[in-house]
């Protein structure tokens, strides 16, 4: 990761600067309606500190923000502990290939640490193969769960 790179949570004066990559990852993954007013109420629950979860932002040496982790609180009831769900992972078109998406990881990883939780899980598209290198470089186990969604 370049040197001028720093990871930590988003706080309350940066958060307006987050909406538009966060309104970016729900295009990246076609989302049809994205609503910033929706994005802006669901997503401020999630600054520091909070009971749901966690924003972390990385951002150059200026300030702007490259990419973002969303992290929800999360449990496991098979081995009865709580573990860290990183929900979201965007790093912006122009920053790729910079180290941030791992870097991002590796934050999201302390941020679980430091929570006590037994482990840090994700999930991502089946097409999404340029992701998948990256959390395939990072990682031995990879889940043979299956997802499934039901609308209500």
């Amino acid at each position: 990761m370049a040197a001028d790179i720093q990871v930590g949570p988003v706080g309350e004066d940066e958060f307006e600067a987050l909406l538009p990559l966060i309104a970016a990852y729900q295009r990246f993954y076609e989302v049809d309606d994205i609503d910033d007013g929706r994005n802006r109420a669901f997503f401020r629950r999630f600054l520091a500190p909070s009971e749901d979860g966690e924003l972390l932002a990385a951002r150059d040496e200026g300030g702007t923000i490259l990419g973002y982790a969303c992290l929800y609180w999360h449990f496991s009831s098979l081995a009865a502990v709580e573990t860290v769900l990183m929900n979201d992972l965007f790093v912006t078109a122009e920053a790729r290939g910079r180290g941030i998406g791992r870097a991002l990881i590796e934050a999201s990883r302390t941020v679980a640490r430091r929570r006590g939780a037994a482990w840090l899980e994700w999930a991502t598209a089946p097409d999404n193969h340029t992701a998948q290198r990256l959390y395939d470089s990072m990682t031995s186990e990879k889940s043979t769960w299956l997802e499934y969604e039901l609308d209500v």
